[in-house]
C-alpha cells in the first residue's frame, strides 16, 4: 500500500534517503563515471593498443612455436627479477599477440594500491617468430587504473574495497527507498506522467528533479543486479549469500588440489606438454590461461576459456611440472549452481556476459548511476535554499 507522507515510516525512509545518499555520493558517483570507463576497456584496448595486441598478418603461420620458447624469451625481456607467472594465449583468434605477464604483490600494509603492487606489467609477443610487438606497465595504464580507482580507489585493496563495498551497499539500500519515494501514491493519469516522463519543456528544478526520480526508477532493477555484482566483488561474506542462494547448499564447494612430483626434476618441456593436451582436449577453445606454478610442488594450472570476452565458462587443467601429465580437471559444467553464478559474477557486473549488448546496457545504467548522486544533492541544495527563504520571510 502507498505510505502516507506524514506517517513516521515515510518520514523515516525520507531521513534514510537523504542522509546515506550524501555519505555515500561522492564514492558512488566515482563508481559510476569508472564503471562507465571500463565497460568497453577490451574493444578500445584494441583500438588505442593495436600494434602491441596484434601481429602483422604477414607473419601468421599455420604452427606457433613452442610455449616454453616464447615463455623464456618473454623471461629475457622482463629480467630475472620479473618471472612471468601468468599466460594468455589465442588458438582461436590467429592475428592475436600472446601476452606473459609478471604480478608481484608488494608491501601487503601500505596504504596504496601502487605500494602494495610491485610489478604489474606484460610483454607480448608474436607467437609464431616471437618478435615483441609491445610492453604494458598495469601500474601506470589507463584502463588498469580505471579499474583500481574503481575496485579500491587505488587503495590497497584490503582497505579499498571495503570503502567501495559500503558504498556499494549504501547505494542498494538507496535504490529501494528511492521506489519506495517514488510510488505515486494514486494511479491517476497525473501521476503517471509525473513518474514516468520527463518534462524536458519545465524550468531547470523539475528536469532535474525528473532525472533523479525518474530516471533513478527506470535503471533501479539493472543497478541493483550491478550493486550487487560488486558487493560480491568487495566482500566474502556477500559471495557466501550468493552461493547459498542459488546452490541451495551451505556447504562450500569442494575443489581438489592438485600437486607436481617434487622429487623429480622440473622440465620446462612440461609447458608444451600441458598446452599441446588442452588444445587436444579443446580444439575450439577461445583463450588459453596458464598460470606459472611458484613452489615446486605446485602444479601447472591451465583454463580453457570456451566464450569469448568472458571468464565464467572455462574448465580447469593441472599438469604435473616434471613431465606434463594430465593430474586432474574442474570442469564448468560438473559445478554446482552457486560455483556457477559466482564464476558469472564479473561478466555480469561489466554486461560482458550480454556481448556488446550487454555492455552499452552497463555503460548507460552506470552513467544514470554516477548522475543519482548529482542530481539529489541538488534537489537538496533547493529545498535547503527554499526553507532558508521561508524563514527569512517569516522573520520580516
Amino acid at each position: 500500500m502507498p505510505i502516507n507522507k506524514k506517517s513516521r515510516t515515510n518520514r523515516v525512509i525520507t531521513w534514510l534517503h537523504l542522509w546515506l545518499g550524501l555519505i555515500s555520493g561522492i564514492i558512488v558517483c566515482v563508481l559510476g563515471i569508472t564503471g562507465c570507463l571500463f565497460s568497453f576497456q577490451k574493444e578500445l584496448s584494441d583500438i588505442f593498443y593495436k600494434k602491441k595486441l596484434f601481429v602483422e598478418s604477414s607473419t601468421i603461420r599455420e604452427q606457433t612455436l613452442p610455449l616454453n620458447v616464447l615463455k623464456q624469451r618473454a623471461q629475457t625481456v622482463l629480467g630475472k627479477d620479473k618471472p612471468v607467472n601468468y599466460i594468455t594465449t589465442y588458438p582461436a583468434e590467429n592475428e592475436r599477440a600472446w601476452e606473459f605477464m609478471c604480478y608481484q604483490a608488494g608491501n601487503e600494509n601500505a596504504l596504496s594500491i601502487f605500494k602494495s603492487i610491485k610489478t604489474y606489467q606484460s610483454v607480448f609477443l608474436n607467437p609464431y617468430n616471437g618478435k615483441v610487438t609491445g610492453q604494458i606497465n598495469y601500474m601506470h595504464e589507463f584502463f588498469a587504473l580505471d579499474k583500481g580507482l574503481h575496485t579500491s580507489l587505488l587503495l590497497n585493496p584490503k582497505y579499498g574495497e571495503y570503502i567501495t563495498g559500503t558504498a556499494t551497499l549504501l547505494f542498494i539500500v538507496l535504490l529501494v527507498t528511492g521506489v519506495i519515494m517514488w510510488y505515486p501514491k494514486k494511479w491517476n493519469k497525473k501521476n503517471r506522467d509525473a513518474s514516468f516522463k520527463i518534462k524536458w519543456k519545465a524550468k531547470w528544478k523539475r528536469i532535474n528533479y525528473d532525472l533523479h526520480n525518474v530516471l533513478g526508477f527506470y535503471v533501479c532493477i539493472i543497478a541493483f543486479i550491478i550493486a550487487c555484482t560488486g558487493l560480491a566483488i568487495s566482500f566474502k561474506w556477500f559471495q557466501g549469500l550468493i552461493y547459498v542462494a542459488t546452490s541451495g547448499s551451505t556447504t562450500p564447494p569442494d575443489f581438489k588440489t592438485y600437486h607436481s612430483d617434487s622429487t623429480h626434476n622440473i622440465s620446462t618441456n612440461a609447458y608444451d606438454v600441458a598446452f599441446d593436451k588442452t588444445k587436444q582436449l579443446y580444439p575450439d577453445v577461445k583463450r588459453i590461461g596458464v598460470l606459472v606454478p611458484a613452489q615446486k610442488a605446485d602444479a601447472i594450472s591451465v583454463t580453457a576459456y570456451h566464450t569469448k570476452d568472458v571468464y565464467y565458462n572455462d574448465d580447469n587443467l593441472s599438469f604435473d611440472q616434471t613431465d606434463g601429465k594430465l593430474l586432474g580437471t574442474t570442469l564448468y559444467k560438473t559445478q554446482n549452481n552457486g560455483v556457477k553464478m559466482l564464476s558469472m559474477n564479473y561478466d555480469i557486473h561489466i554486461g560482458a556476459i550480454g556481448g556488446i549488448f550487454g555492455k552499452i546496457i552497463a555503460f548507460l545504467i552506470s552513467l544514470v548511476c554516477a548522475s543519482l548522486p548529482v542530481t539529489g544533492f541538488i534537489i537538496w541544495l533547493n529545498k535547503k535554499k527554499k526553507k532558508v527563504t521561508r524563514t527569512q520571510a517569516s522573520q520580516l
